[in-house]
């Protein structure tokens, strides 16, 4: 069951049990958002979510049969292809649980990386793989054309006999419902209108991936429905409520980011907490930054901005339970934290609860609706503008190595950083705006597989981290648009983003009828959308698109960051040495002047004693004294 070691009992805990918001939130009651007509309207249309585990959408019985049968048929891979709150929980419940052995081989593509779609299709017999398309809207760009290009992989296999090899997780009447039904896919199953994406966890859109996986759906929601008891009760104890006091209360200390500590294993429950916590809470110029890098060297003394979750998790190797005992010793015990554990899947199911119920709370103690997602959408609508008119034309463009040509670079950035005219002027002048307080992101619309790729971007984020002493986040395009996206949009203005996208070397191409020529088009889009949508709204963002995504190009776009980050450095420690050194001249002047005046002073001082002793003289002689008329 939910434990958490808790240092003390938070301030806002007692606001949320006198406003009865848990019990509130578990009976769908709207009007705990009445601070603003629109955010109750939307807390009316999304609250389905609040007792998923005590009165499941979907038949857990009609799930596990259709899971059974697939895996009888001989199904022994499962690629899930979704974007944001369709995939995270999905992913997070899958490679969890993959280390205690998943009976399928679980693969999730929210990437339109033409490699890792490449790479993905290459590791995979069509004849034994199922195919899921999960969009709750069915309309959402990414999956439909990812679907597009694995259809057409799978065709030259198994021709017309692809649609018995897709299944359709969406809302009733979608498009993508239609489709299924009129393709005579192998299944459809309607997800619930009143759930939204990132709050689906227990609903089929997690469910279905997790039966495949071979869990055991009694058990995993048995231990939900302990857990939604708890978490809807009015009481100090309640594990949701400690958690939202915790974020709250130090938010407003200041702390509106949590570094978030966990063993490898639970790592990809980071990235679930990642988009729940920034979509729900970052708009209207509030919100809170999960981070989910270990950076741990820089906590060793409290930075003051930012807080620490941490969760053990269940592991074998002792060597990787020892590596992160020491990633933790040196931390500041300054800076406040809460300490859980995972022991098992199942025991999932229970914190998916606890953070949705403590997010939904947030939302109320920072009066925000944490259910929209305004800016995801504006993002949305630039990328298909740009997809129907063209790319935008780059502030300008050069061959951005000195010592080999590696082809050219298209640089374009926001206004804030008009009339810089060269790569390392740009990057010079992003950089250097980063101040204490700020957060580096990283937006890499990139592949992570393949040699040398993830070492090099890692290398630029853990080289702004060092030498600026922030958060340092590295975002998965597109993943990110429909998860800190929304933060990085909304939020408060403490982002400094560096956006990359790359030409493909072989690309993958689609139907003409497709909004994009390619997905390497469609990336380049989203790439350049997300510039147009973070400038308009006032961010510190700069967009590089790379003439191709090889680890050498990479790793030497790495080194022009670290120059850039060097002299930068430099320049800084000059400027402070310079400024000290006035400082102390001014010092110095300002003592010498003192003892001037002093010694004048003095000279004075002495002065008028002695006119003041020759005319106490004079008044006891009956003389004039100098200076001094005479008397009568």
């Amino acid at each position: 069951m939910l434990s958490v070691d808790i240092e003390k009992l938070y301030p806002a805990a007692k606001t949320l049990v006198k406003a009865h918001a848990a019990s509130r939130i578990h009976a769908k009651d709207a009007t705990l958002y009445d601070f603003s007509t629109e955010a109750q309207a939307c807390a009316e249309q999304y609250m389905g979510w609040a007792d998923l585990a005590s009165h499941p959408q979907c038949s857990l019985e009609e799930v596990r049969t259709f899971a059974d049968a697939a895996v009888a048929d001989g199904i022994d891979t499962v690629i899930l292809i979704g974007q944001g709150g369709s995939t995270q929980a999905p992913m997070t419940i899958t490679k969890y649980n993959k280390v205690d052995k998943n009976r399928v081989s679980f693969k999730t593509l929210d990437s339109d990386s033409p490699v890792r779609v490449r790479e993905m299709l290459t590791g995979c017999d069509p004849e034994k793989t199922l195919v899921i398309i999960s969009s709750k809207s069915g309309s959402t760009i990414e999956p439909r054309l990812l679907l597009e290009a694995v259809r057409a992989s799978f065709d030259k296999t198994l021709g017309a006999d692809t649609v018995k090899h897709l299944v359709a997780i969406t809302d009733p009447g979608s498009d993508l419902e239609a489709q299924a039904r009129a393709e005579g896919w192998r299944a459809v199953f309607p997800g619930e209108p009143t759930v939204g994406g990132r709050f689906s966890a227990l609903s089929i859109f997690g469910l279905l991936p997790a039966a495949l996986a071979g869990i055991d759906l009694d058990e995993f929601m048995a231990h939900a429905v302990q857990a939604e008891e708890a978490c809807s009760e009015d009481a100090i104890d309640n594990p949701a409520i400690n958690l939202a006091a915790f974020l709250y209360d130090n938010y407003l200390k200041g702390r509106n980011k949590f570094s978030f500590l966990t063993p490898k294993r639970g790592r990809v429950l980071g990235l679930w907490i990642e988009q729940l916590v920034a979509e729900s809470l970052g708009k209207e110029g509030q919100g809170i930054l999960p981070n989910i890098e270990i950076d741990s060297l820089l906590l060793t003394d409290d930075p003051g901005d930012r807080s620490i979750i941490m969760y053990q998790t269940k592991t074998d190797l002792w060597d990787e339970s020892r590596n992160f005992e020491m990633s933790l010793a040196y931390i500041d015990n300054a800076i406040p934290r809460l300490n859980y554990r995972i022991e098992s899947v199942y025991e999932l199911a229970e914190h998916f609860i606890m953070w949705e119920y403590a997010i939904a709370m947030c939302g109320y103690l920072m009066q925000v609706c944490p259910f929209d997602q305004p800016d995801v959408a504006s993002a949305k609508a630039e990328v298909i503008e740009i997809l129907k008119n063209g790319q935008p034309e780059p502030n300008f463009t050069e061959v951005f190595t000195e010592t080999v040509d590696m082809g050219r670079v298209e640089v374009s950035y926001a206004p804030v950083f008009e009339g810089c005219e060269d790569l390392h002027e740009t990057l010079y002048a992003l950089l250097s705006s980063i101040q204490p307080g700020d957060f580096f992101a990283l937006n890499a619309f990139l592949p992570f597989t393949g040699e040398g790729r993830r070492e090099a971007i890692e290398t630029i984020r853990h080289g702004v981290a060092e030498s600026f002493s922030v958060v340092s986040c590295l975002e998965v395009g597109p993943r990110y648009l429909h998860s800190t996206g929304q933060l990085q949009k909304g939020g408060p203005n403490m982002g400094v983003y560096l956006i990359l996208s790359a030409d493909e070397l072989k690309d993958i191409p689609l139907p003409e009828a497709a909004e994009a020529a390619s997905l390497g088009d469609l990336a380049k889009a989203q790439a350049a959308g997300d510039l147009i949508t973070l400038a308009k709204r006032g961010r510190r963002c700069v967009h590089l698109h790379l003439p191709d995504n090889s680890g050498v190009t990479l790793r030497l776009l790495a080194q022009v960051v670290e120059d850039v980050i060097a002299d930068i450095v430099t320049d800084r420690a000059l400027a402070e040495a310079a400024a000290a050194e006035e400082e102390a001249e001014l010092v110095d002047g300002t003592s010498e002047a003192s003892a001037v005046m002093e010694n004048v002073g003095g000279s004075e001082a002495g002065a008028d004693g002695a006119e003041a002793t020759d005319g106490a003289a004079a008044v006891a002689t009956g003389e004039e004294a100098p200076g001094e008329p005479a008397i009568g």
